[in-house]
């Protein structure tokens, strides 16, 4: 087995130890397979340039080689702030009402796919296996095919897959999936998201869907299957024991004065479910008058493509819903909700995490939402908090033992927070114990071996779906066959 190269939208530079725990799950896990096994991580610099001229900025942090091009402003525009995140997330989100056509972002997309193709080609080895993730890069490996790449290639998308009659509601929607089918291994994050995408194959390509998963095309056989990812469980709980993670937590709960807290931490983007959110503690607040000043909800968001309207819109919407809220149940003393446009290291989060007696994770669409479990790890088990989950997040399908919630009705996820104030330790340690073996057991580098291990081609097509979990193996040979592959996969995950 050769290198792995990492392609996606931006790239992660490995942190130096002084500032270990600002890097999300997914950058700690690629950089631990990077490291373990050898590659490079490619994408964009984020930054601009007047004229792209393909440069390669090579470099390498602790251990990991990364690579980077810089992007001219009009790709940036059309390629990122346009089809990206103007069409592909909004509906891939279901939010059909935000969805921008526009054949400029379109072409700014593939304008950009080539660019990235062209830049990454000289860096891969016959050996080598390519992993791209994510919406913003869906064609990549069709362009790479094209110009003579025969290696293992797969697709990992993060976000949901929408429904059929939503896809087809993109133009040229037929183009971008027989694309996406020239990649070896399509993984999605659940079961759902992997049957709308069958689907549509099924629907709108007239294609067969093997019992195995596995869709014949054009003399080829692409894997698609449920890969859910994790944490980083092992660092996110040394994380959360470290002195940053207990100065946060006495710091919050000094702040509140013996007050309940809730937290929510999300990325500022209306897929959220924020205002509803908002309104939900409204409604909690009024319902339970004798609650009034007892409780704080303290909402981390940082801002997020700040270019695009949409969600310069939601800024104002939630500033707004804010002040409405704290203007109707503060007093001279207490102010209900604190919301902060700031991010914070995870160390930090950790501990607001651990100081929190709920968590409020209440997306209205999420491919998995990895705080969901970030929040569980972070918990003591001898006086744990309780997750109220959206119904609608990847993580509903993981977590059972969360309080799962309808986002949408304000009532419920009002009711929801009283059940989760008023429940029992007993009841609170019982859930929190289900719900940390889930998160143990399919962390992020469960995840990233079990990707591998399809990419690698050690499969065959042959794993048939059998839950989240991943495959399930009658024949005793195959099951040899994984068990030794295994092995050798995990050696790319590496270990912490």
């Amino acid at each position: 087995m050769g290198r792995l190269i990492v392609i996606s939208n931006r790239v992660s530079v490995p942190s130096a130890a002084g500032a270990a725990g600002a890097q999300g799950g997914l950058a700690v896990a690629l950089n631990s397979a990077l490291r373990e096994h050898g590659g490079i991580w490619f994408g964009w610099s984020g930054q601009e340039t007047e004229e792209f001229t393909g440069h390669l900025d090579m470099q390498r942090n602790e251990g990991v080689t990364t690579a980077t091009i810089d992007l001219e402003a009009q790709d940036v525009e059309e390629y990122y702030n346009g089809y990206a995140n103007r069409t592909l997330w909004p509906l891939f989100h279901y939010r059909i009402d935000l969805t921008e056509y526009d054949r400029n972002f379109g072409e700014g997309y593939e304008r950009v796919n080539e660019r990235f193709a062209d830049s990454v080609y000289p860096l891969i080895a016959d050996d080598d296996l390519v992993w791209v993730h994510d919406y913003h890069l869906l064609p990549l490996g069709s362009i790479l095919r094209r110009k003579g790449i025969k290696n293992r290639i797969g697709l990992f998308l993060h976000t949901p897959w929408p429904p059929t009659r939503l896809l087809a509601s993109l133009p040229f929607h037929e183009r971008l999936v027989a694309s996406m089918l020239e990649y070896d291994v399509i993984g999605l994050q659940t079961t759902e998201w992997l049957e709308s995408f069958l689907h549509y194959v099924q629907k709108e390509m007239g294609l067969t869907v093997n019992l195995d998963n596995s869709i014949d095309y054009q003399g080829r056989r692409v894997i698609a299957r449920a890969f859910p990812i994790g944490i980083d469980y092992a660092e996110f709980s040394e994380a959360a024991k470290s002195d940053v993670a207990k100065e946060a937590h006495q710091r919050l709960r000094d702040s509140v004065r013996g007050r309940k807290i809730l937290i929510g931490v999300d990325r500022l983007d209306y897929s959220k479910g924020l205002g509803e959110r908002f309104e939900s503690f409204s409604r909690f607040l009024s319902d339970h008058p004798d609650m009034a000043g007892k409780a704080v909800l303290l909402q981390i968001a940082p801002p997020s493509r700040g270019d695009v309207e949409s969600y310069q819109q939601i800024r104002e919407d939630l500033e707004r819903k804010t002040g409405h809220i704290n203007g109707a149940h503060a007093n001279v003393d207490f102010v209900p909700i604190r919301y902060v446009n700031r991010g914070y290291p995870r160390a930090e989060l950790a501990g607001f995490y651990r100081a929190a007696n709920v968590g409020l994770v209440t997306p209205l669409r999420d491919g998995m939402n990895l705080v969901a479990k970030e929040y569980v790890a972070a918990q003591d088990p001898e006086d744990p908090g309780v997750l109220i989950l959206s119904q609608f997040a990847g993580a509903a399908t993981q977590l059972k033992d969360a309080l799962l919630v309808n986002p949408h009705s304000v009532e419920h996820v009002a009711e929801t927070i009283s059940r989760a104030l008023d429940m029992p330790l007993k009841e609170r340690k019982r859930r929190h114990a289900a719900l940390l073996a889930s998160v143990k057991e399919m962390d992020v580098l469960h995840w990233l071996k079990q990707y591998v291990l399809a990419l690698s081609g050690v499969e065959k097509g042959s794993g048939a779906l059998k839950s989240d979990g991943g495959p399930s193996s009658a024949d005793p040979e195959l099951a040899a066959q994984e068990e030794s592959a295994t092995l050798g996969a995990t050696e790319i995950a590496g270990s912490h």
